[in-house]
């Protein structure tokens, strides 16, 4: 048994009400997309607004794109529920190396923690991207993360150091290299601007 699995058993046996409400969470019929279980509670979130789903919708196209071609592994939509130790989360985009793209099976359900997560901010979720999430994300060795301001049209970069994230990037110009996605580099304007988007996605394709 690794440390993280020997550490899920021993949370399940220190909080079995919250492990009972975690297994009913995971098997209920919830809207898809708008449930997470953190911290012992199921947390919908409210419908999100058109410029936030915009941005996760361009950066998912250029990022399964580029994936696709280099086959590099498998992206995950904010309906992928990734389970940690402790907490259930969907990110709003997410990225699986190769070797735990090769777990991913047709009818898996419930993921492991990716190599690149990204959370598109919103009043209802920023505490949470920059709290919980930002630090179990390092602390199950998620080696990037990404935070989207759709609204004030911001990248932040986060890269794994010491288990520690680190800010690599905030910016609303210039280019983001991921270090998680071998040789995935894109404007930051791709994820705010539809043109510069499709002068990305043309560029991929040619």
């Amino acid at each position: 048994m690794t440390d993280r699995s020997a550490l899920s058993a021993r949370l399940q046996q220190l909080f079995p009400a919250e492990a009972k409400r975690r297994f009913a969470f995971r098997d209920r019929p919830l809207p898809e997309g708008t449930a997470e279980f953190i911290d012992g509670e199921v947390i919908v979130h409210p419908p999100r607004p058109a410029r936030d789903i915009s941005a996760a919708g361009r950066l998912c196209v250029l990022l399964s794109t580029y994936v696709q071609i280099n086959a590099l592994g498998w992206i995950g939509t904010g309906r992928t529920l990734v389970g940690l130790t402790r907490n259930d989360y969907r990110p709003s985009l997410c990225f699986f190396g190769q070797e735990k793209a090769e777990t991913i099976t047709p009818t898996t359900l419930l993921f492991p923690a990716p190599d690149l997560a990204v959370e598109v901010l919103s009043p209802n979720t920023a505490a949470r991207d920059r709290g919980v999430k930002h630090d179990d994300y390092a602390a199950h060795g998620v080696d990037e993360y990404w935070i989207v301001d759709a609204e004030h049209e911001t990248v932040e970069q986060y890269l794994l150091h010491d288990d520690v994230y680190q800010l690599a990037i905030k910016a609303n110009t210039g280019e983001i290299a991921s270090r998680a996605v071998d040789g995935f580099v894109i404007p930051v304007r791709a994820v705010c601007d539809d043109a510069a988007n499709l002068d990305v996605l043309r560029a991929l394709l040619a």
